[in-house]
């Protein structure tokens, strides 16, 4: 796993293109409704690299022995005052050509103790109804905390359900 910083991107952009492009048009839903266009994939990860300048946003690609991208996560650190415990995982993909091989487990878990150095024990997330990531985030330990019916719309013009997960990353807070 390799974290990126702001202007660490570039050598990556095309292929975070593509990795976006083939997760959206397999039908994940990560906030963009298929097909979606390289411009607008584009436009995506350079708002990513700026967010990178700021502490409420991590970022971590997974590559693989030739340097080619197969997976990345993002966390976004809350920042309102009453959540800086808080992080929400954000844009777990993995390329389908190498989906089932451990790569999105292994980005989540790294990006846990990522959360801690920042201050965060709780990590937040939400997944469509039915999608098989829902199988790996209980697999990691994270509990579902509740669904939303008609959350967000598919490609198809319906709405899908989401799910809401939570995992605790330390009992060093004050909460019960």
């Amino acid at each position: 796993m390799q974290q990126l910083q702001v202007n660490e991107l570039t050598p990556y952009l095309q292929d975070l293109v593509a990795l976006l492009i083939d997760c959206v048009d397999d039908g994940a839903s990560i906030g963009f409704i298929p097909p979606l266009a390289r411009d607008e994939a584009l436009q995506y990860w350079q708002a990513v690299e700026q967010s990178l300048a700021t502490p409420e946003r991590v970022m971590l690609i997974a590559l693989d022995d030739q340097q080619q991208l197969l997976g990345t996560i993002q966390l976004s650190m809350t920042a309102k005052p009453n959540g800086h415990h808080r992080a929400e995982v954000e844009k777990l993909m993995v390329h389908t050509r190498t989906r089932g091989q451990g790569i999105g487990k292994a980005l989540i878990l790294a990006a846990e103790p990522l959360a801690v150095k920042h201050g965060r024990h709780l990590m937040v997330l939400d997944t469509r109804l039915g999608d098989v990531a829902s199988a790996l985030y209980r697999r990691v330990g994270y509990q579902e905390a509740g669904q939303i019916p008609g959350f967000a719309l598919n490609g198809e013009g319906t709405y899908d359900a989401t799910v809401y997960f939570y995992k605790r990353l330390s009992t060093a807070s004050k909460e019960p």
